[in-house]
């Protein structure tokens, strides 16, 4: 595999300001704002085509071209991405949907769509020589990095709420990252890494506060755009926290459009938070450029209880381009559904997974899906990360009664 880097250049995502690529950089300098990436397209159009896909391997690496490495030595893989789309009959079939689909990240190396973006925010990290990395994180993001700075070799550092899942920190502890558990949020770890930069001399690999997380979360956009044959679904429906896979979603799918690979049809893009922590929602619902920190943001979705993100501006542009929504929903009906979607389908959601059906519901009752339409949900991560989600069942008596049994439901 030999890695092609075709970018331009990194510009500010709210004022526009270029910074010069192939450099450490964190927000932008003038309005400490997100930086993105920008392509030469036409460029990546004559080295790539769909057809050399076919030979490619099956992972987020497929698409290098569309990608910031730019030597094949840098990278630091785990063969993450190209997770399957699942057709959901019987959960469709209950709501009266004629085409629901899940995208399942759920079978990512680390058991959540966390991988890809930890992927590449490191194999940046090694190819502009950085030793030490350090994350704020609610728990997946956290393990992710640990398993590729393991991959790597670097030192690592994980910030985690005290209440962080404890397969997260099991996760980072096995693989020998350095974790910490902070009296707080996820902001509250975020305002630790920045506070311990200069002494500590880490690259701080925040959300959307580097340049390259969000470009191994696009891969989303790209994988969904090739296993639905170039032709989008109608609506894709996206449990949102930081929202980096919703904004990079949207990025991919305006890079595809740019190489003529895709028409001008875009999916509208649904958001789906707790009512327990929806600034976006509430943003969204507002008509507001940016959402409100939210006090008191309480869920048992941990990567949903983000009260404040720094690219909400980039989250409310993409739901509104697309004629999209955001939805809250409540952890009792979320727990629920997540049972209701192993038990019907055999996939295991984690909780941020299966509130992306039970926002379904309140969009079909009011209106704003239709049940012919195709509907894409994301499951971003395994249940068995979350053992606190559910309780085990009492152990089944030694003694089988088949009369018992036979007559039970």
């Amino acid at each position: 595999m030999v890695a092609m880097n075709f970018v331009k250049r990194l510009y500010c995502a709210m004022c526009g300001k270029t910074h010069e690529a192939g450099k450490l950089w964190n927000l932008c300098t003038a309005c400490e704002k997100p930086l993105l990436l920008e392509y030469d397209l036409e460029q990546v159009k004559q080295a790539l085509s769909k057809d050399m896909l076919k030979e490619r391997v099956p992972s987020m690496w497929r698409y290098r071209e569309l990608l910031p490495v730019a030597k094949e030595e840098n990278i630091v893989t785990l063969g993450e991405g190209l997770t399957p789309v699942l057709p959901l009959e019987r959960a469709g079939k209950m709501l009266g949907m004629s085409s629901l689909l899940v995208k399942d990240e759920g079978q990512m190396p680390t058991l959540s769509f966390k991988c890809r973006g930890l992927s590449m925010a490191v194999s940046m990290a090694r190819e502009l020589g950085v030793k030490r990395l350090a994350i704020p994180s609610a728990g997946n993001a956290g393990g992710a990095m640990a398993a590729y700075g393991a991959r790597a070799g670097m030192e690592v550092y994980v910030f985690m709420p005290e209440d962080a899942p404890d397969g997260n920190i099991i996760e980072c502890d096995m693989l020998g990252a350095s974790y910490y558990l902070v009296n707080g949020l996820i902001n509250d770890c975020g305002a630790v890494v920045k506070g311990g930069t200069q002494e500590m001399g880490w690259f701080d690999v925040s959300t959307l506060k580097e340049p390259y997380r969000i470009e191994g979360k696009k891969t989303m956009g790209l994988e969904v755009a090739e296993q639905f044959g170039w032709e989008l679904p109608d609506v894709i429906i996206y449990p949102t926290g930081g929202g980096t896979g919703l904004i990079g979603m949207w990025k991919a799918f305006e890079e595809l459009e740019a190489m003529g690979w895709i028409g001008s049809k875009r999916p509208r893009m649904v958001s789906v938070q707790s009512s327990g922590c929806a600034p976006i929602v509430k943003a969204f619902k507002d008509g507001a450029e940016h959402a409100e920190y939210w006090e008191n943001a309480r869920t048992i979705a941990p990567g949903m209880r983000v009260p404040s993100a720094v690219g909400d501006f980039l989250m409310l542009r993409a739901l509104r381009e697309s004629g999209g929504e955001a939805v809250a929903v409540d952890d009792e009906a979320l727990l629920a559904d997540q049972k209701l979607l192993a038990a019907s389908e055999g996939i295991f959601p984690c909780p941020e997974g299966a509130a992306t059906y039970t926002a379904l519901r309140q969009l079909l009752k009011d209106g704003k899906v239709d049940a012919g339409e195709k509907v894409l949900l994301f499951n971003t991560g395994n249940a068995m990360k979350y053992p606190y989600t559910f309780s085990a069942p009492h152990l089944k008596k030694e003694a089988v009664d088949y009369a018992a049994m036979a007559a039970s439901p």
